[in-house]
């Protein structure tokens, strides 16, 4: 049997652990929402005429003029939504992966890749339950809702008249987005900078990090494009039948000829947004990780 002393001991061994688990836990959620704020200030323009293109299925060009008539003014309309949304989204993202992976490590006996695996689904499920900022953001950027709101919180407000399920509009495509998304990320993150020219400094280490980031982006930003092309569709609509996925895919599938080509329309911009947005988010968050 332990004496008292040894009890203390052993108590005090476990507080102190179990303090610098709560603190390198929250130091993610802080990382990860200081990286994507970073990311959101600076390719806010690009998303937007991205999303044009993902909702019209029209040209970049025309959707730059569509852009360029909407004047400077709402060149940043509808920016509080994803700001809110994806600071959140990957605070939780990162945290939230760390979290479950802990938790998964110390109380199951699965192997290491199953539990990344189930802990990076989880996180991606639990993001979903921002899905009402993607909604209001998804209206306040097309253009025919612009004479009906003019901000953030109207746009919430006139949704609250036809119920919470309205607010989820478009759930599924985001949780059949979010999980298998997550998986790939955080289980090639690692691989992949491993293949990368050994760092020797803090700067080639960033440029590493960029680089790794920017290259799963822009896969996964084009992986998963049809998803949000649906789920732009179905949270454009306000009120009325709540269609199913696959019914939504197919309106679309034949709107668009049947061709790869038009429904993946405005694909080469996302392509080109991810690697900056995932290669900024990536790097300033494992730059403020190191400094943390």
């Amino acid at each position: 049997m332990m004496d008292s002393e040894d009890l203390v001991i052993t108590s005090s061994k476990q507080d102190i652990a179990h303090h610098i688990v709560k603190v390198s836990s929250g130091k993610h959620y802080f990382c990860g929402y200081c990286a994507a704020f970073t990311n959101i200030a600076i390719t806010f323009p690009i998303q937007k005429v991205l999303f044009r293109q993902q909702l019209y299925g029209v040209r970049l060009r025309d959707a730059v003029c569509q852009l360029q008539k909407d004047g400077i003014r709402n060149l940043y309309r509808g920016l509080l939504p994803p700001l809110m949304q994806k600071t959140t989204t990957l605070a939780l993202m990162f945290g939230l992966y760390e979290d479950f992976s802990s938790l998964l490590q110390r109380h199951t006996n699965a192997s290491e890749l199953v539990t990344c695996c189930v802990a990076a689904v989880l996180a991606g499920t639990s993001e979903a339950l921002l899905t009402p900022f993607e909604r209001v953001q998804t209206l306040l950027q097309d253009y025919k809702h612009h004479d009906r709101f003019t901000n953030t919180y109207q746009a919430f407000k006139v949704l609250k008249d036809y119920g919470i399920k309205e607010y989820y509009r478009g759930l599924v495509p985001i949780l059949l987005r979010n999980g298998p998304s997550n998986v790939l990320f955080f289980g090639l993150r690692g691989p992949i900078k491993r293949c990368l020219p050994e760092a020797t400094s803090y700067s080639a280490h960033l440029v590493n990090d960029f680089i790794c980031g920017g290259l799963l982006g822009a896969m996964l930003g084009f992986l998963f494009f049809p998803m949000n092309v649906v789920k732009a569709r179905m949270q454009s609509q306000i009120g009325g039948e709540f269609q199913s996925f696959p019914k939504v895919f197919m309106k679309i599938w034949l709107e668009r000829d049947r061709k790869l080509t038009h429904l993946f329309r405005g694909a080469h911009l996302n392509y080109h947004r991810s690697v900056i947005s995932w290669g900024i988010i990536n790097a300033t968050y494992e730059f403020l990780l190191k400094l943390l």
